[in-house]
């Protein structure tokens, strides 16, 4: 991406400061061209043309990227953020820090990973090549490759001794990459990489595949009890009844519950809320 301004003046050195004034640059970080050079007046009254200076700079994929994040920043109400760009082979890698500027991580580093990404395609339009760009903010890059590190270790280690696999959450290329060099360095582990877009995340288990789970035995239960000595339970209390001891040589009691003869209802003398007189009058009384 190229930046220019054309700038004039008496002199060629004037054209080019002007030129460079516009750029909003000094005039060692642009290069110029000359399209046209400086003619005298005749007799200092006729004629005359001042020089003409086109200026550019340009931008690489790091400071289109590092443009671009400021202008983000700013939308975000961080204005006093400072920029460190240090150029790599095919990319390059951008520390941001200055007060305040620890929100922008995210949890597990999702808000940095973002701006990360939409820095990357700005900076891959420059040239249309692959420019990888690499945001950190605080060292928290290296402290986060130090705990993935761990972790993969630590799962491995689990996962040879168990048998079994155990998936991790969801991560981006960059700390899936961590974790399989860490599941390297552990003998009788490997891992690989399941689901897709968002879920895509590492599973890690034994190198000769999951062993069977044990089954249980018959018995797991304890130990049986005894042929008649199981208890009636509430089956027998409740639909059964209380029959009682069998009597040798009769007929079962009847499990039906016995009616209790009815008493004789007794007659009450009286009404049954007591006596109401009415007094009458006769007509004329």
């Amino acid at each position: 991406m190229i930046k220019e301004a054309i700038g004039t003046g008496n002199t060629v050195e004037e054209a080019f400061e002007a030129a460079c004034k516009e750029l909003g640059v000094e005039s060692h970080e642009a290069e110029f061209e000359i399209l046209e050079m400086p003619v005298k007046k005749t007799f200092g009254l006729f004629g005359g043309n001042p020089a003409k200076v086109r200026a550019y700079v340009k931008n690489s994929p790091a400071d289109a990227a590092a443009e671009y994040l400021k202008s983000i920043l700013a939308n975000m109400g961080l204005s006093n953020v400072q920029f460190d760009i240090k150029e790599e082979e095919s990319g390059a890698l951008i520390s941001l820090s200055g007060e305040d500027v620890g929100f922008i991580i995210g949890h597990r580093g999702e808000t940095l990973d973002a701006l990360q990404y939409l820095s990357g395609l700005v900076a891959n339009h420059i040239e249309n090549t692959y420019f990888r760009i690499t945001l950190d903010i605080g060292n928290y890059r290296e402290k986060r490759k130090d705990t993935l590190e761990v972790l993969g270790k630590k799962i491995a280690v689990k996962a040879v001794k168990t048998g079994r696999n155990c998936s991790l959450e969801p991560m981006n290329p960059y700390e899936r990459r961590i974790i399989h060099t860490a599941v390297q360095t552990v003998e009788g582990a490997k891992s690989w990489s399941e689901g897709e877009d968002l879920n895509r995340h590492v599973v890690i288990g034994p190198v000769d595949g999951e062993k069977p789970l044990p089954r249980k035995p018959y018995n797991s239960r304890g130990p049986r009890r005894p042929y008649g000595d199981k208890p009636r339970g509430d089956y027998h209390k409740n639909y059964g009844g209380n029959r009682g001891p069998r009597p040798q040589g009769g007929p079962r009691p009847s499990s039906q519950p016995q009616q209790r003869p009815q008493q004789p209802r007794k007659e009450t003398s009286g009404p049954l809320y007591g006596r109401i007189d009415i007094n009458r009058k006769k007509d004329g009384e």
